[in-house]
């Protein structure tokens, strides 16, 4: 029976379309604005809950690893992890596993996924408090332990309003970016997170605006200070 979710990942499906071609850009505007500061791990998240972030985030990651990088996908979504499905994979072992077990900080228990180059972290075990997880000075391990096998790590948070998660585990990476939903996300709420990230001086390389009625791209990047991004 055919995957319910790979209509999602257009990168995949339908790697010529326009939206696929946005992704693209997207990858390149990333790599232009970390010409003098590397980014091996970031999150992405949202202002709110149903913007498009988990499916950004997973198109994203496909081409970052079909431009011939080594990409693991981290599913940190704890509240609702959703990776797993988007790949048809298992939701355990995962990255709460590997928080629980020295063993595994040496082997992650990585899935493949249909791209090569690119592999998944599912959540794992459900745990009844995230935040103080993503808090932890075990954290950082995980992350230090990912980053052996891979050239850049990327992580699905929760909304950044809704909980504190996000805000917490930006402050552990090299760049967050934000997702925001053309005629969804209310302005007030895409303030709100920014200033939330700055709290915690997490670095807010930019914003992807998606769900954008138009012919040529579905999805547009723009830097975080406002400005169209090269290529944007």
């Amino acid at each position: 029976m055919p995957n319910e979710h790979s209509s999602t990942l257009i990168t995949l499906s339908n790697p010529r379309s326009p939206i696929s071609e946005a992704y693209r850009t997207l990858r390149t505007n990333l790599d232009f604005s970390s010409l003098d500061k590397p980014i091996r791990a970031m999150v992405v998240t949202s202002a709110a809950p149903e913007e498009g972030k988990s499916t950004t985030l997973a198109n994203l990651a496909i081409t970052i690893a079909q431009a011939g990088k080594r990409v693991i996908l981290v599913d940190c979504d704890l509240r609702r992890p959703s990776l797993h499905q988007i790949f048809d994979a298992r939701s355990t072992p995962g990255f709460t596993d590997m928080m629980r077990d020295d063993a595994l900080m040496s082997m992650p228990p990585l899935q493949e996924t249909p791209e090569a180059g690119l592999r998944l972290l599912a959540s794992g075990t459900l745990p009844p408090n995230p935040s103080e997880l993503l808090a932890s000075r075990r954290m950082s391990d995980v992350i230090a332990a990912l980053q052996q096998h891979a050239d850049i790590v990327l992580f699905d948070a929760p909304p950044v309003i809704a909980v504190t998660d996000a805000a917490v585990l930006a402050a552990k990476v090299d760049a967050v970016l934000l997702v925001v939903s053309a005629g969804k996300t209310r302005r007030e709420h895409a303030r709100k997170a920014k200033a939330l990230l700055e709290k915690v001086n997490a670095r807010l390389i930019g914003a992807v605006l998606n769900n954008v009625k138009g012919e040529v791209s579905l999805y547009q990047y723009y830097a975080s200070e406002g400005k169209p991004a090269p290529g944007g």
